[in-house]
């Protein structure tokens, strides 16, 4: 008798695409982005290869995390049509292998850094693999619509673990680059939540679409885009970026302001079944305009980031500091 393809899934050995996958390789490669940002703006000498260890480290902290997210989250994952493809739930890896996998990773990647770089780095990955796997997944995501606005910390400690790892210190610099992570991801998320709501309904996670509502919704994107726009300005008055990035972060900061203005005026979400598919960016016409702040969300992290990178590494001049 033919097996269904469930149990034929459950039945072939996991590839290892599979495990990839369960390190989310598109998150992990925004965390080695930004770390290695936070890495070169330390303008610290740092051997190479000792430089490229804590790359390695940091990459393999973020995949552990997601590893973990991946074994803990699979029953939700399974009910939402963005995640139910993820390896746990459709029955590719066994949800025990995910944990060991995530547990593996963490030891491994947290010691080889404090071995071989220093332990200060190494402290900083330990508390992001925990904060993430622990505080956001297991209880914020869960309980608390501000998952995201809390939970974002995980995300922007990158930076501070790469400079960390360059200077064994965290001056002001290094948490600003942290701050901008940390404020970019509410408007980020919640937009993306603003045309997933159903989903997040359907898994019983209380984001803020599910619990205050699109409008409420629309206001906090604006009001946290209004605060983040100027904290993109700040490194310029540190010392930390030149001419070229006030530029981008001034007229990057103005369409997103305006993007956020338009999801403000708009009606996402408000209407039922706003998605058309599984993918992120193929939505019906109410919710364009979250969908556009999605996108240029993405775009703007990743040019102020890249600018602020290029600026150092070809050593052009700062603006001067004045905090």
């Amino acid at each position: 008798m033919a097996m269904s393809p469930a149990a034929t899934r459950a039945a072939m050995p996991a590839r290892w695409q599979d495990y990839l996958q369960l390190m989310k390789p598109r998150v992990m490669s925004l965390v080695v982005f930004t770390a290695i940002t936070g890495l070169i703006c330390a303008n610290a000498p740092i051997n190479p290869i000792l430089g490229a260890i804590a790359v390695f480290c940091i990459a393999v902290g973020a995949g552990a995390s997601a590893s973990l997210n991946m074994w803990f989250d699979a029953d939700i994952d399974g009910m939402m049509r963005r995640t139910r493809g993820r390896p746990v739930p459709a029955g590719r890896v066994q949800a025990a292998d995910a944990l060991a996998l995530g547990v593996v990773l963490s030891l491994f990647s947290v010691m080889l850094l404090g071995m071989t770089v220093n332990w200060l780095a190494a402290g900083l990955l330990a508390f992001t693999i925990f904060f993430y796997a622990v505080v956001y997944t297991m209880w914020l995501k869960r309980s608390t619509p501000q998952n995201i606005v809390i939970g974002g910390l995980a995300g922007a400690l990158p930076p501070v673990i790469g400079w960390a790892a360059a200077t064994g210190a965290v001056p002001l610099n290094a948490w600003l680059l942290c701050a901008i992570i940390f404020m970019w991801t509410p408007a980020h998320f919640w937009a993306l939540s603003l045309y997933t709501s159903e989903d997040y309904a359907k898994a019983g996670v209380p984001m803020m679409p599910v619990t205050a509502g699109p409008a409420s919704t629309r206001k906090q994107i604006l009001i946290y885009s209004l605060l983040f726009v100027p904290i993109c300005l700040l490194p310029v008055l540190t010392g930390l970026g030149g001419a070229i990035y006030l530029a981008v972060a001034a007229l990057g900061g103005l369409v997103f302001l305006v993007l956020a203005w338009r999801v403000f005026k708009s009606r996402a979400g408000e209407a039922p079944d706003e998605r058309q598919d599984d993918g992120l960016y193929d939505v019906k016409a109410g919710s364009k305009d979250a969908r556009n702040l999605f996108a240029f969300s993405i775009l703007y992290l990743t040019l102020l980031f890249a600018t602020l990178l290029a600026e150092h590494l070809l050593g052009l001049p700062a603006m001067g500091a004045v905090l």
